[in-house]
């Protein structure tokens, strides 16, 4: 039972950031490893900077 307590506030915390626009960087992390082994991986602080910089640039010729 407990575990099952700690598992949905992980889930509800992660859900109030992504919905707020705050990326999950044990996510990344997790992908990383999976699908680019051998490759580095970001800090959170490089993380961070790359994905709100990604969102609030303003980009010339984007489509969307």
């Amino acid at each position: 039972m407990r575990e099952q307590i700690k598992l949905f506030c992980c889930r509800l915390k992660q859900t109030g950031q992504l919905m707020i626009g705050v990326p999950d960087y044990d996510v990344y992390v997790e992908h990383r490893k999976i699908t680019h082994p051998g490759e580095p991986i970001m800090s959170y602080e490089e993380f961070f900077r790359e994905r709100q910089e990604n969102r609030y640039s303003l980009r010339v010729g984007r489509c969307c």
